[in-house]
């Protein structure tokens, strides 16, 4: 066999879910962008810098910086580009540090929350970021059909009287606007990137000139166009003007009729800054994603925020205030060439409503094919072209954009899209803050400019903001998120994703497991820790549900023994049947763990299990068992559901099948009567209380909950192989007691079930009758159990057998059963049986397993004796105190 077929063998025996393993094997590399269709063409200055630049630029750069200095002031104005700039350069970085730690496919944003902190905040983010990108490109073609009513409008700089100008005129002009987006889009990605950098040019050349025409044109008096006849002053550079402008000054927006604020002003200049997701929006369509996203957005942001600032200054020194507070697109009038201005405003407001129009269907084409939100986005996740142009998707954002164009001011969509931005961003520093503080070890990031006390400064920035903008708006889409979440957290059960909840989780339960000293337990804080062995999960879902009750807030572990040895198995056999063990839990809606292992003999498994099961301080204390008996097994899983999520189908070709037959009425047993004895035994010896249930199959669960009347749960709290030393006091009684009150503290059983706790009398001593009665009625008192005590008279069924009781070499006592004679164990079960009338579940003391072998027989025989018929049966026998009379 050549060197190669042996590589190849090696490789067909990887898993495939191991692709880099596979890689590594065949002697491929694997770069961080593997995987990526060969269609990607946009380099870092068209597919990153270019759409930043113009999508923050966007309607701000011409037609509202003068708005924000004649209201905020220069000062103001400053701190609101310096508040939004820390916000945004803060949220860039966590852009970064996500972007550089994995492969970035189509979706942007979306794709690297999403994939960081799970479905549920992904597919909420990414529903809210795609409603950001709709409602902007609707005030960018608000802007747009602004900027040409300005110039073609009844009073146009360039065009006088041209172009009608009412509501429903503006509508149709943004409408039009909207439907060039559209066939740009629909042409794809390539034909928008050219199309950005013509746009670039033109904005740079007009750019270029308005900052020229600060240092040439005279002082002029510029007619304010809704005033009729005024008109205000442009004072050209001037000291009185610059202190004019230097603070704030709010009036009523003329364009809305509203008064403004410093809030209301920087809802509207902070969409200057929410272009930094533009460059990752285009991730699909990049060659380099995980290299282009973090230094085009960077140097867009640098680049953005000081043109911004010098624009700023720039007006503070030149127009008055009535000038900046009345005309916003006075930049044109005093522009050396007052077209230049005109064709930069228009076509960086059609470039931002292209970005965002393209920008929002590959969001909701992401979304549909990752299937979070169901059959409403099918058509999305189909309508593809063969160039990867999603169609179905643009076509819906621009149904949807339409709809907001109806809003018909810039002024008033603002608040809505900084907010959405904001909520955007507050969930990407918070994606990238979580994947740090996880302390992930696959977290390595190539950009290391960053830490999680940035990315939670990012997030509380954000957030603050985003109330302080408009807290209407800001809980709204809170509510919003959370419906979301919740809608996808039921409806999406797994993801290959990984969820960052499971990082986070760990991370801080190894940290409290640490600090859970067992040297530090107190009996008052005791409670049930427990392990059900297992044989065949097919018969032992009712069993698997009912310890799910009793064992309340405590510890939960199933555990199985697999027959074998490792030897025996190419790979190990345990960890193939994990995952349906964990939909077998899901299934049944249990909080448990589940440890399986592989032993040579069962008592061998279940030895593993009673000593590693749990970790740390969280170790188990209770061991349960089914009662040994030769019942034909129920399969419980014959329900569609089990079926189709267990993979339950009899195929022997189904590799995943849960495969554990039922043992018919004459097979072999794979658990000898000793041996399951002797599991008893092993549990005592390990310091480990035990419980045996038997007839629990007999008990329907669901039932509890129909009950018209209260049934009983009997508490039977006495050895009955020793009935003449029995006492109610000692430390098995107690755990018995205690284990009853527990279960009975789970709210169906108390809500339909009460306690009864039988006193077993002797009818010829009233004396020490009345004496054990009030000692029983104190000691439940102290223990805070409510229950009913109930004496019954068992004179008629008192064994006048005797025993011996010996002492082992290694200090166990040695029980002789074989002098307990079967008639007065007879007698017992009947006399149970006659007061179970109402009972839906007994509790029983468990004797301990005699030390002689020869008597394993006999003991579970007069065990059987002991149940035989009765209710649902609980036995047990606890080693250890396990609750206080003290506060």
């Amino acid at each position: 066999m050549s060197a190669n077929n042996v590589i190849l063998s090696e490789a067909d025996d990887v898993d495939e879910k191991s692709p880099l393993l596979r890689y590594h094997l065949l002697g491929k590399s694997m770069s961080v962008d593997a995987g990526r269709s060969n269609d990607r063409k946009l380099s870092t200055f068209f597919g990153v810098f270019l759409p930043c630049v113009l999508s923050m630029f966007s309607v701000i750069l011409f037609l509202r910086i003068g708005f924000s200095v004649g209201q905020a002031g220069l000062v103001g104005t400053l701190i609101i580009f310096l508040i939004g700039y820390f916000i945004v350069f803060l949220t860039v970085l966590s852009i970064c540090a996500i972007s550089t730690n994995g492969a970035i496919e189509g979706g942007g944003a979306y794709f690297m929350i999403s994939r960081a902190l799970g479905p549920e905040f992904g597919g909420s983010i990414g529903v809210l970021f795609f409603a950001a990108n709709v409602f902007s490109c609707a005030l960018y073609c608000i802007g747009l059909t602004e900027a040409i009513i300005d110039n073609f409008g009844p009073n146009g700089s360039l065009v006088y009287g041209g172009m009608p100008s009412t509501r429903w005129w503006n509508f149709l002009y943004a409408t039009i606007i909207l439907f060039f987006c559209l066939i740009v889009c629909l042409i794809g990605a390539t034909m928008f990137a050219r199309t950005s950098f013509f746009i670039f040019l033109i904005v740079m050349v007009a750019l270029g000139s308005v900052i020229i025409s600060f240092f040439v044109t005279n002082p002029k008096n510029i007619p304010l166009t809704d005033r009729g006849n005024d008109s205000a002053r442009y004072t050209g550079f001037s000291s009185e003007t610059f202190d004019e402008n230097l603070h704030a000054n709010y009036t009523i927006d003329y364009t809305t009729g509203k008064q403004l604020s410093f809030a209301a002003v920087f809802a509207v200049i902070f969409n200057g800054c929410t272009g930094i997701m533009a460059g990752a929006n285009m991730s699909g369509d990049l060659k380099q994603p995980s290299r282009s996203i973090p230094v085009g957005t960077i140097v867009a942001c640098a680049f953005t925020f000081l043109t911004y600032v010098l624009l700023s200054f720039l007006v503070s020194a030149t127009c008055s205030r009535e000038l900046l507070q009345n005309y916003f697109g006075f930049l044109q009038d005093i522009n050396v060439i007052p077209p230049l201005e005109a064709a930069g405003a228009l076509v960086l407001a059609l470039s931002a409503s292209m970005n965002n129009l393209i920008g929002a269907s590959r969001i909701l084409q992401a979304i549909a094919k990752d299937d979070l939100i169901g059959i409403i986005l099918r058509p999305v996740q189909l309508g593809v072209s063969a160039n990867d142009n999603p169609y179905v998707a643009v076509l819906v954002s621009w149904i949807l954009v339409q709809c907001v164009l109806l809003m018909g001011e810039l002024n008033a969509i603002a608040p809505i899209v900084s907010v959405l931005f904001m909520l955007v961003y507050a969930c990407t520093n918070l994606a990238c803050m979580a994947l740090d503080i996880a302390s992930a070890p696959n977290f390595r990031p190539t950009f290391k400019y960053f830490s999680w006390h940035t990315a939670l400064l990012g997030f509380v920035g954000t957030v603050i903001m985003m109330f302080f903008i408009n807290y209407v708006w800001a809980l709204t889409s809170i509510c919003v998120f959370a419906v979301l979440f919740l809608y996808i957290h039921f409806r999406v059960s797994g993801s290959s994703w990984g969820y960052i909840s499971q990082a986070l989780i760990f991370h801080q339960v190894r940290k409290y497991l640490l600090r859970l000293d067992i040297r530090k337990e107190h009996v008052k804080y005791w409670r049930p820790q427990m392990l059900l062995l297992v044989s065949n999960p097919r018969s032992s879902c009712k069993m698997i549900r009912f310890v799910n009750d009793m064992k309340k807030s405590g510890l939960y572990v199933i555990g199985h023994v697999k027959l074998g040895m490792m030897d025996e198995f190419p790979e190990d056999p345990v960890t193939r049947e994990e995952r349906q063990w964990l939909a077998l839990i899901d299934c049944l809606h249990v909080k448990a763990f589940v440890e399986l292992t592989l032993a040579e003999t069962i008592r061998e498994g279940a030895q593993h299990l009673m000593r590693i099961a749990g970790l740390g301080g969280m170790k188990v204390n209770t061991i349960v068992l089914g009662f040994y008996d030769d019942d034909v097994q129920e399969d419980h899983l014959t329900d569609g559901k089990f079926v189709q999520k267990l993979h339950l189908a009899d195929s022997e070709e189904n590799p995943q099948r849960f495969g554990y037959p039922l043992r018919r009425e004459d097979d072999e047993k794979l658990l000898s009567a000793r041996e399951y004895v002797m599991i008893i035994s092993d549990a005592i010896r390990l310091r480990k209380s035990i419980c045996v249930v038997r007839h629990i199959n007999n008990f329907n669960r669901d039932e509890l909950a129909h009950l018209t009347e209260k049934k009983t749960i009997d508490v039977w709290p006495i050895n009955f192989f020793k009935p003449e030393t029995a006492g109610y006091l000692d430390t098995a009684c107690i755990f018995l007691l205690q284990l009853s009150c527990v279960l009975h503290m789970v709210p169906v059983w108390n809500k339909h079930t009460e306690l009864r706790v039988f006193l077993c009398v002797d009818n010829k001593n009233v004396e020490a009758q009345t004496k054990m009665e009030k000692k029983l009625k104190s000691f439940l008192v102290d223990l805070r159990i409510k229950a009913k005590i109930h004496t019954i008279s068992w004179d008629h069924v008192v064994s006048l057998n005797t025993y011996s009781e010996t002492e082992s070499d290694d200090g166990l006592p040695v029980t002789h059963v074989t002098d307990i004679s079967t008639e007065y164990l007879n007698g017992i079960n009947g006399l149970i049986k006659a007061e179970a009338e109402n009972t839906v579940l007994t509790f029983c003391y468990l004797p301990l397993p005699p030390a002689n072998a020869t008597q394993h027989m006999q003991y579970l025989h007069l065990l059987n004796i002991l149940t035989n018929g009765l209710p649902p049966t609980v036995l047990v026998h606890g080693i250890s105190e396990v609750t206080s009379k003290d506060l």
